[in-house]
């Protein structure tokens, strides 16, 4: 008899980590995880069955199928961008032949227990692709719709799979003789730059502003690769665990997206710089810009508009800039190198 079970991809990197917690501690259903490394024995004793392995080996896949009745996917795996930047061809594998193989795991999935697969997939503020400062500076607020013209392969990746998301779940097999569409209930949102202080900044663009807090505990000298005047968006961990949670929960038909913008704040680098450093007066943050990193940073949206995901499903972060520091990453992030 096959068991009801969660399954999360990716489930070692910056969100599994909060993610693996929460669900633990809410969810009645075991956890499985699919990850390329073990995962870190703090999350092992959540988990009922570990795999070690790629999202895009199918044998895996099938070995999970046959064992287990997956009711949800938590698909976290992915390979970061500017990791994307320097092997395009790896990252197109894993971030799109992986979430293919994912869509179509889930597919048959629901096809076989007779109801909806629920698949979490997590997009990122890379989607968008603004031409110049200027227009970034014209145009204000993004709305989901807009400026979905990314530079980079994680971006397009990201874009692509959101797409193909939306085809599983509405458009599926469209010419068969019955309809096999519906099966696979997707759900994305486009998070900022996120700020973890339980893990180690691990390949993002946006992660200048993690990687400040860390030098300055370790007590070393940090030099930020953007303008101090760029500004993105950006949203504490614990909150977008809470987003992924919260519209995973939502009744389907409040829901009148296929992907959300979500958000909490947006600080320039140089007022990032100056909250570290009023945390750790002796810390050595500079500027000096990677032209090439700066290039990819300033077609990103400076705010975006999240007013659907609050309006549909009441999407409300509970950190604000000072808070997210003051109270989370900073306190973290200090703990860790005083150990």
């Amino acid at each position: 008899m096959r068991k009801p079970v969660v399954l999360i991809t990716g489930a070692g990197g910056e969100i599994g980590h909060g993610l693996l917690t929460r669900l633990a501690a809410q969810d009645p259903r075991p956890l499985i995880t699919l990850d390329l490394n073990p995962l870190d024995r703090r999350l092992a004793g959540h988990v009922h069955r570990e795999f070690t392995g790629s999202v895009v080996d199918e044998g895996l896949l099938e070995r999970i199928l046959v064992e287990f009745e997956v009711d949800c996917v938590f698909h976290l795996a992915a390979l970061l961008s500017t990791r994307s930047e320097f092997a395009p061809a790896t990252a197109h594998e894993v971030n799109v032949e992986g979430t293919l193989r994912l869509l179509e795991f889930a597919q048959r999935e629901a096809e076989s227990h007779g109801r909806p697969v629920l698949f979490m997939y997590p997009s990122s503020i890379a989607t968008y692709g603004l031409p110049d400062q200027e227009t970034k500076a014209r145009v204000g607020k993004i709305r989901e719709e807009q400026w979905n013209t990314p530079v980079t392969m994680y971006g397009c990746n990201k874009l692509y799979c959101e797409l193909l998301g939306t085809y599983y779940a509405r458009r599926y097999k469209q010419l068969a003789a019955e309809k096999v569409s519906g099966k696979v209930d997707f759900r994305s949102m486009r998070f900022p730059g996120l700020l973890s202080g339980e893990t180690v900044p691990s390949g993002g663009t946006s992660d200048y502003a993690p990687e400040m807090i860390h030098a300055a505990a370790r007590g070393d000298a940090y030099v930020c690769f953007v303008r101090p005047d760029t500004r993105i968006p950006f949203m504490a961990m614990p909150d977008a665990v809470s987003a992924l949670l919260q519209l995973a929960s939502a009744p389907r038909e409040r829901l009148t997206r296929s992907a959300y913008n979500v958000a909490a704040f947006n600080p320039s680098a140089d007022e990032i710089r100056a909250i570290v450093l009023r945390a750790f007066p002796g810390a050595c943050i500079t500027f000096q810009t990677d032209r090439k990193r700066q290039d990819i940073v300033d077609t990103w949206p400076a705010e975006v508009d999240d007013s659907a995901a609050r309006r549909d499903w009441g999407f409300g972060p509970k950190y604000d800039l000072e808070r997210a520091f003051s109270d989370y990453l900073i306190p973290t992030i200090r703990k860790r190198y005083q150990q």
